[in-house]
């Protein structure tokens, strides 16, 4: 009883972590909408207000503000595009992000950024000035020890005054320790509340891994500490009935996405399709469901 004893925390420690509901309902941060730059998506969350009693659903307009979103898939699913259009939608609205990168060096990372505001139909000289590099893909040290990475990201959002911070990937943050990976995510995400940040985190799906779960490298780390999944996949079209129900020939791919779950808002729990288009932009379409038939109905 007494080893017990010892191992309390505190009393002052105890005082701090708990908090009378209405005081922390004062720091409770606004519910608005952080456009994606991702057509077709930002509709997809809502809110709901209630007129003369009756709830009605009102679109957010994009990510829930102050929100860390997972962005999962397999490979080639346009995870590294839609983290790149928000980057570049957010500097547009000249609202500083920080981009760390942790796959590709910066040079690399700049030139798609580049790409991406063409394609976007936004002028990239005016814009870059508004997203600050963090290349954790040249410097082992960034991406093996998250108290350097922490105290990088502290100087840069504090320097450059950010709004939004982009990781592409969280994954690349615990390849080969695997067991670390809740631990280093919910280090990620407890900063990202601390400095009020929206954050996108990219992470990477085992192939093996069923198309549309949130699961990814490291197990449910990531879905689990996080505030909202979305989950991309893609699809070999291999049989008639596929074809008839995407109207798609044999052999052709097809994408989706889905609100796996959000829990500061409404969304969405449809499976929508989804596009790349020829200059390499996400675009979200419809859900399945209105593709008509019985095998969508099932499909959905």
């Amino acid at each position: 009883m007494e080893g017990y004893q010892t191992g309390r925390p505190e009393p002052r420690a105890v005082e701090e972590a708990v908090e009378v509901l209405r005081e922390a309902g004062r720091r409770a941060p606004r519910l608005f909408g952080i456009p994606s730059g991702v057509e077709g998506l930002d509709e997809l969350f809502f809110t709901t207000r209630f007129e003369d009693g009756t709830p009605k659903k009102v679109p957010l307009g994009g990510y829930p503000a102050l929100a860390v979103i997972n962005l999962t898939g397999v490979a080639d699913t346009g995870k590294t595009l839609m983290a790149e259009q928000f980057a570049i939608k957010q500097a547009s609205l000249g609202y500083p992000v920080c981009f760390v990168t942790v796959e590709a060096p910066a040079a690399f990372a700049a030139a798609a950024l580049r790409t991406r505001s063409a394609a976007m139909g936004i002028d990239y000289d005016r814009v870059q000035d508004q997203i600050v590099l963090v290349d954790a893909a040249s410097h082992a040290q960034l991406r093996d020890d998250v108290p350097t990475l922490l105290a990088t990201l502290a100087h840069a959002i504090r320097r450059f005054d950010t709004n939004s911070v982009v990781i592409d990937s969280v994954t690349g943050l615990f390849e080969a320790k695997e067991i670390f990976a809740r631990q280093i995510v919910r280090q990620l995400f407890n900063f990202m509340k601390r400095w009020y940040q929206t954050a996108i985190f990219v992470s990477q799906k085992r192939t093996g891994h069923e198309e549309l779960t949130a699961e990814a490298a490291g197990g449910y780390a990531v879905s689990h500490i996080v505030d909202c999944t979305i989950v991309l996949a893609k699809r070999l079209i291999q049989t008639p009935a596929e074809a008839r129900l995407y109207k798609r020939p044999l052999g052709e791919i097809v994408r989706l996405i889905r609100i796996d779950g959000c829990r500061l808002c409404g969304h969405s729990t449809a499976t929508h399709l989804m596009e790349i288009t020829e200059t390499g932009l996400v675009q979200v379409g419809p859900p399945i469901s209105r593709l008509g038939g019985r095998e969508a109905d099932a499909g959905s």
